[in-house]
């Protein structure tokens, strides 16, 4: 269990870092959440399984609901923002305020 719980850390771990340290790219501040909530996900299947409780792997299933639609929606705002001023920079998005 506790190599599980050290892989679960090292996700949440690279993706806070990717967090502070990318603020550039926005596809990749999405992957960081992304690894973030595959860190959450991780651990509530890891405390299900030593619990014995199936409560914890049926919230997983919520947690990729809520990032499957995340992602999707995230991808679509960064074509239709791409479109319109040629760049994925989050420093180029603050030109679309009005």
């Amino acid at each position: 269990m506790l190599q599980y719980l050290v892989f679960s850390l090292s996700l949440f771990g690279i993706g806070i870092a990717g967090l502070f340290i990318n603020r550039k790219n926005i596809i990749l501040l999405l992957m960081c959440i992304e690894l973030i909530l595959l860190s959450a996900n991780t651990n509530f299947v890891i405390f299900a399984k030593y619990w014995g409780d199936i409560g914890g792997q049926a919230f997983v299933f919520f947690v990729m609901t809520v990032a499957a639609a995340e992602a999707a929606i995230g991808l679509a705002l960064l074509v239709l923002v791409f479109r319109s001023i040629k760049s994925i920079n989050v420093e180029d998005i603050n030109q679309l305020k009005g």
